[in-house]
Formats: structure tokens, C-alpha cells, sequence
């Protein structure tokens, strides 16, 4: 009966460091996609004419 808790708490255990990971790594990602986009708008704000 313990061993089989044992196994349940570590593969909840793994499955949120893989979880928790893979959201760091998009966000990083996205946030350097959203500053390279900003910086692409800003560059080319006078050549916007309304």
C-alpha cells in the first residue's frame, strides 16, 4: 500500500517539473518574441502616417 503512494506522489511530482519547465521556457520564448515585435513597431514608427 505505501509503495504504491510512493510511486503516485512521484509521478505527480515529475509530471509538474515537466510541466513547470516547458511553461518557463514558453514564456521566455514569447516574451522575447513580444520585445523583438515591439521593436520592429517602435523602428518603423515614423514611417507610419494616418
Amino acid at each position: 500500500m505505501e509503495e504504491k503512494t510512493y510511486k503516485a506522489v512521484s509521478a505527480a511530482g515529475i509530471m509538474n517539473l515537466v510541466l513547470g519547465v516547458t511553461i518557463l521556457v514558453s514564456a521566455v520564448t514569447w516574451g522575447v518574441l513580444l520585445l523583438v515585435s515591439g521593436g520592429k513597431l517602435l523602428k518603423s514608427k515614423k514611417d507610419i502616417i494616418f
